[in-house]
């Protein structure tokens, strides 16, 4: 039996990066879609009416038992369908994640001009499959069929929602329950249903273990993601990533409230050992303050550059890979400049179930170009031996870690005293706060 999958993404694990010099400090580990099981990832290239979509596949198990369905607005021909490659999915989710920065305080002894810069930010064959009279009984027209690399595909428009679900269940598609009044409304719209299975003969052609991410490029005036057929036959909540990718400027969307994570902030140092638990506990935490509804914005800039650098800038092949239309990269290559020039990303994360997102996302460009990244910064003390008295800076010091835990419990929730547990004070002095009156020790 074949079944429905509608999420799009992999399982993997955590990591973290060596440490890598940026422009400003030094990155130190990133929060990549690997924190988070069966994430989805969405690219979304956007221009005018012009649409093109790439899907990471979340697919895990025996491949013959793969298959997607998928609304889409217009009438899908052969050239409008591709086959990428992850690889390049990959460097754009590295290149956006949030990120971990450390500088490290200089001797407080001696004098910098620039000191004041280390506080800045980094704002500044295919299956024959006739349409007899039982599948015309149903109401169902195959518009289309095309084999695309590994995949077979089929273009489908019903007449009704019942129709339609019947054609898929008597053609070996398993649909959740409560699909019918979800069908039913993308069929009001006048939507297609892109349909897409593995074709084995050709994946042992190509020679792929595993799937590659599968790409439609459409017209439409709807800028849309339709998540709610995903959230029927899921068990529980589902991450989703969307990149887009525009001229203009940074994406939105329009019914639900998009929310910038917070950013910028300073965390106690052993945050570095223990990233990926700290980056799920605020979004966790930020997920509930937003009533499970909100759709966080974790990245916003021009992808020529970065700063700083949780992985380069995509190329302009890559870009094109994706379908950045808009770029010549023949005529940049001989310029000397990057495709990226024109090229603004916007990464979007959303936790959804059909309690909560019961429509599907809905966007906008706008044209804020406003840089903007999750970005989370340690400072580590000067530890070393001075030549002055530096009794100041190290009773500044112990005040900003103290001011780092209690921004650390405001983001995740976390105990402040297992915080202070496993902060190394400067020269093992307690948080001011935790001390006695002196009056009390002076007869102990």
């Amino acid at each position: 039996m074949r079944f429905l999958v509608t999420a799009t993404a992999a399982m993997l694990t955590i990591a973290l990066s060596t440490t890598a010099q940026a422009f400003c400090g030094f990155y130190v580990a990133r929060a990549d879609t690997s924190l988070f099981n069966q994430a989805s990832q969405v690219v979304l290239v956007r221009d005018d009416d012009r649409t093109v979509i790439t899907m990471a596949n979340d697919f895990q198990g025996d491949v013959e038992d793969f298959a997607v369905v998928i609304p889409v607005p217009t009438f899908i021909e052969r050239e409008q369908i591709n086959v990428s490659n992850r690889a390049v999915v990959e460097h754009l989710d590295a290149y956006t994640a949030p990120r971990l920065v450390e500088y490290h305080d200089p001797d407080p002894c001696v004098r910098y001009e620039l000191m004041s810069r280390m506080a800045q930010d980094a704002s500044s064959p295919v299956p024959k499959m006739s349409k007899d009279d039982r599948e015309r009984s149903h109401g169902v027209t195959i518009e289309a069929s095309y084999t695309v690399g590994e995949y077979d595909i089929l273009i489908l428009s019903a007449e009704e929602s019942t129709g339609l679900i019947k054609w898929l269940d008597d053609n070996e598609y398993r649909i959740p329950k409560g699909a019918e009044s979800v069908v039913d409304s993308y069929l009001k719209q006048d939507m297609r249903f892109f349909v897409a299975k593995v074709n084995l003969k050709e994946q042992a052609k190509f020679g792929f273990s595993y799937l590659r991410p599968l790409q439609v490029a459409y017209e439409s005036n709807k800028f849309m993601l339709p998540i709610r057929l995903g959230t029927l036959n899921a068990q529980g909540k589902q991450e989703l990533y969307v990149y887009a990718l525009t001229r203009t400027g940074r994406v939105e969307t329009t019914n639900y409230r998009t929310v910038k994570l917070p950013s910028n902030t300073d965390v106690p140092e052993f945050v570095q050992a223990e990233f990926s638990d700290f980056y799920r506990a605020m979004f966790d935490k930020q997920t509930h303050k937003e009533n499970e509804r909100g759709v966080f914005l974790e990245y916003a800039w021009d992808m020529a550059w970065c700063d700083p650098c949780a992985a380069d800038p995509l190329s302009s092949e890559e870009l094109r890979k994706l379908g950045v239309f808009w770029i010549d990269s023949s005529q940049n290559a001989r310029m000397g400049k990057s495709g990226a020039e024109n090229v603004f990303v916007t990464r979007l994360h959303v936790r959804y179930d059909k309690d909560h997102f019961p429509e599907d996302l809905m966007f906008q460009e706008t044209g804020d170009r406003q840089n903007y990244q999750g970005r989370y910064v340690i400072r580590h003390p000067f530890r070393g031996q001075t030549s002055c008295d530096a009794s100041s800076y190290y009773a500044e010091v112990k005040k900003r870690q103290d001011r780092e835990a209690q921004t650390l419990v405001d983001l995740t929730g976390w105990d402040i005293d297992d915080i202070r547990n496993k902060i190394d004070y400067i020269d093992g002095a307690i948080p001011e706060a935790d001390k006695e009156p002196w009056w009390k020790r002076i007869w102990k």
